[in-house]
């Protein structure tokens, strides 16, 4: 019988990052001068900073 992977079986929960404005931190990814660049930006404020735990 085939056993499902370890990464499988974990339960994975969402955690959502909030500014201090009140609003939703959201991912983005850009592509800028030939490279991926991911931006964590505020939907409320528009605040930018390179990851949501900035926002603390």
């Amino acid at each position: 019988m085939a056993q499902a992977s370890k990464n499988s079986r974990t339960a994975s929960a969402t955690q959502k990052f909030m500014c201090n404005c009140g609003g939703e931190v959201k991912m983005k990814t850009l592509f800028e001068s030939g490279k991926v660049k991911n931006i964590a930006e505020c939907g409320k404020c528009k605040r930018v900073e390179r990851r949501p735990s900035d926002f603390r």
